[in-house]
């Protein structure tokens, strides 16, 4: 109901603007309206966009930002050697490390860390599918609360479309991931030696959903950086689409 208000007020804000003109043409009549839509709906005055133009242009930056990040992280050390998004033992196992580490033992569990870091690696080329489908099911509804939006306006659009699924979709990607990469080996290896330590506490960590939070705090954390370079700096605008939304 509120936009059909805000298309009724705009049609007769464009007629009393144009009733001193010649006649317009069909296409450009639709043109002109849409403009004047653009500017209530969008807080944008980009006279050349089209609603469709500006929804397209905030997809197109949240598909390189999201492959850009995909292809950073998606690889040997893309997390382990990254100290801002490293994933570090579970907090349930720092007791066992403190443990190990005073009787010699540390490099156990400094090898279970390293496992879990090359398991967020090989997921997350997975996650690749899931952005773009949540990417193109944006709605012009959305892209105006994006557009209009704080720096990570679309990262926040994206966690809130596929997140949880998202993290459902990934355990067992992660399960084999943690299988392949050692982990779980690596795991029992490190509580066989522990639990031999006298009156040491009982100590289960759930490794998969775990590295599954980190690894998705991982890659929207660069999405979100993405974003915010493609909003702030022209030189990230590496198409004709991005460089005409982002002009404002």
């Amino acid at each position: 109901m509120k936009h059909l208000f805000l298309c009724i007020a705009a049609t007769l804000m464009l007629s009393s603007c144009v009733s001193n003109a010649k006649d317009l043409e069909g296409t450009d009549w639709v043109r002109a309206t849409e403009n004047v839509l653009n500017s209530q709906l969008f807080g944008t005055t980009a006279g050349a966009l089209t609603t469709g133009e500006i929804t397209a242009g905030l997809k197109e930056a949240l598909s390189i930002g999201s492959q850009n990040v995909v292809s950073k992280l998606g690889v040997l050390n893309g997390f382990n050697a990254d100290p801002t998004i490293h994933i570090p033992l579970p907090g349930t196992l720092q007791k066992v490390d403190s443990a190990l580490s005073a009787v010699g033992m540390n490099s156990l569990t400094e090898d279970l860390e390293l496992r879990l870091n090359r398991a967020a690696e090989a997921a997350t080329p997975k996650a690749k599918e899931y952005f773009l489908a949540a990417i193109q099911s944006m709605t012009i509804n959305d892209a105006k609360s994006i557009l209009n939006g704080p720096n990570d306006a679309a990262t926040q659009y994206l966690r809130r479309a596929m997140g949880p699924k998202l993290s459902a979709d990934m355990q067992p990607i992660v399960n084999n991931a943690l299988a392949q990469a050692g982990a779980v080996q690596a795991y029992d290896r490190v509580m066989g030696p522990y639990a031999q330590i006298p009156f040491m506490p009982n100590v289960k960590a759930d490794l998969n959903h775990y590295v599954v939070d980190k690894a998705l705090d991982g890659i929207f954390y660069y999405v979100a950086a993405e974003e915010a370079a493609i909003r702030q700096n022209p030189a990230k605008r590496t198409t004709e689409l991005l460089q005409k939304v982002f002009a404002r």
